[in-house]
């Protein structure tokens, strides 16, 4: 009787992980949550409609697939931020449309705003020179490369950058913020790299109350144009640029949350494999790769398990994290608070990185026969894609400090965060950090095939070491 039960519940698992397969070649759905993700919703940024609009369609997404659904609260902000419409030009004989963009939780205009152009006073005598053309103006901050980041307004960053020009260091910002804006300018513009990257300013977002929101615009310039710009300023030429900005600030609480789908296990429901991506993006474009595209995996991992009857020995849980961007105060929150025990969790696979193949594993010998065990329907399911398992040659020191993305937290604490070596299989010659937090990163740079691919390894390899008679050892897998 023993064998037989034994041998029902492996054909019950060989047929799970066969229909899994078959709905990866014949009804994968990957795209169709990127392409929701992209174009329906957007940039999804902490503090924004649009997050808590991507929130809830996550969780009905999870729920209509018959998954049991936690929605877990994990941040809270103060002052909301939503973005509208952006346009800039200048206005001359050779006027043009100018390329910009702004941080966010920054100030828009009130409608259309034109006005005379001049350069930063570099010391106290400029300032007090030019502080009557100041009203109304826009100010030229001949910074170098920008990191996408806003201005620090503080009056601490007003008296280093003060300092640091004194030595003539031209990389800083802008002295004197605070006297520029009480003396009325319009807004501080500083060239930017293509393709441009336009963050926010965190310590701003989460400190901002209705009664201290920013007045004077941050605009970040093509630098091809600010060069043009700045030429005509030194060459004393009469134009004026016109900004029209709708950056709207709303009285919160904003709460945003983490979603955590399960799988339930029919043996060891206490013990977990997870799987997860965050949710949230920068706005200045869609979020697409940064991290849609391993939100959709995760989504679709899901979905195939949960359509092919998967019923694991141990929970599969799907975990799509909040507020990654904003410090992984998410997975930080769900980690912490031990949301799940730390030796409850058999691994952690984060997915948060370029939209490639996931085509490898390196795991510590302690680890090695039971992933071999776990992925060894991948074997053959796209030979163009091959998959492997590899021994990690030595321990790694456990990380002492967070960064990076959501497996961060899991990592310091000692529980395995080990996720799949993603790579090009085919050579699109894709760039990740040309597109990490920039305005290109949008839903045709994603790369089907291999998401697809993608979603099919991670559900297999959920799937087979859900299975496995025992938690995943943690002999090796760190230094001690």
């Amino acid at each position: 009787m023993l064998f037989l039960t034994v041998s029902l519940a492996v054909n019950a698992q060989d047929k799970t992980v066969k229909a899994v397969l078959e709905m990866g070649r014949t009804d994968n759905r990957t795209m169709e949550h990127a392409d929701y993700i992209a174009r329906n919703i957007g940039g999804r940024l902490v503090g924004t409609h649009m997050l808590h609009h991507a929130e809830d369609w996550v969780v009905q997404q999870f729920r209509s697939w018959g998954l049991e659904v936690t929605v877990q609260e994990a941040v809270e902000i103060g002052v909301g931020f939503d973005r509208g419409p952006w346009s800039g030009r200048m206005l001359s004989e050779d006027g043009m449309v100018l390329h910009f963009g702004t941080p966010a939780y920054t100030a828009g205009t009130r409608g259309p705003q034109k006005g005379r152009v001049l350069l930063e006073p570099k010391n106290q005598r400029e300032f007090d020179r030019v502080k009557g053309a100041l009203k109304g103006a826009w100010v030229l901050i001949e910074t170098g490369p920008t990191s996408g980041l806003a201005l620090d307004a503080s009056a601490k960053a007003d008296s280093t950058r003060a300092a640091q020009l004194a030595e003539g260091n031209k990389e800083v910002q802008v002295p004197m913020y605070r006297q520029m804006v009480d003396a009325g300018v319009l807004g501080f513009i500083r060239p930017a790299k293509l393709p441009m990257q336009v963050l926010y300013n965190r310590a701003m977002c989460f400190n901002l109350t209705m009664d201290t929101l920013p007045t004077a615009c941050d605009i970040l310039l093509d630098e091809h144009q600010f060069a043009l710009i700045r030429q005509k300023v030194v060459d004393r030429q009469d134009f004026q640029l016109e900004f029209d900005i709708r950056n709207h600030f709303f009285p919160g609480p904003m709460k945003y949350h983490n979603i955590l789908a399960v799988i339930k296990g029919t043996k060891y429901p206490d013990e977990y494999v997870l799987m997860g991506s965050h949710l949230d993006a920068y706005d200045i474009a869609t979020g697409s790769t940064d991290d849609g595209q391993g939100v959709c995996v995760t989504m679709e991992a899901a979905r195939l398990l949960a359509a092919a009857g998967a019923k694991p020995k141990r929970s599969i849980m799907f975990c799509i994290w909040t507020a990654e961007e904003y410090g992984l105060l998410g997975s930080k929150y769900f980690v912490l608070n031990k949301t799940v025990p730390w030796d409850k969790i058999s691994n952690y696979f984060n997915r948060d990185g370029g939209p490639l193949a996931a085509s490898s594993i390196t795991v510590p010998p302690a680890m090695y026969d039971d992933f071999v065990e776990a992925c060894k329907p991948l074997a053959d399911y796209n030979p163009e894609i091959p998959f492997t398992v590899m021994k990690q040659e030595e321990a790694r020191p456990r990380p002492t400090s967070a960064g990076g993305s959501d497996h961060a937290y899991f990592a310091m604490n000692g529980v395995p965060a080990i996720s799949f070596r993603e790579s090009d299989v085919f050579g699109y010659d894709f760039n990740y950090r040309d597109i990490w937090h920039t305005e290109d990163d949008l839903y045709d740079k994603l790369i089907p095939v291999y998401l697809e691919h993608s979603a099919v390894v991670q559900a297999v390899t959920a799937y087979g070491i859900a299975n496995l008679g025992h938690l995943l050892s943690r002999e090796g897998l760190y230094k001690e």
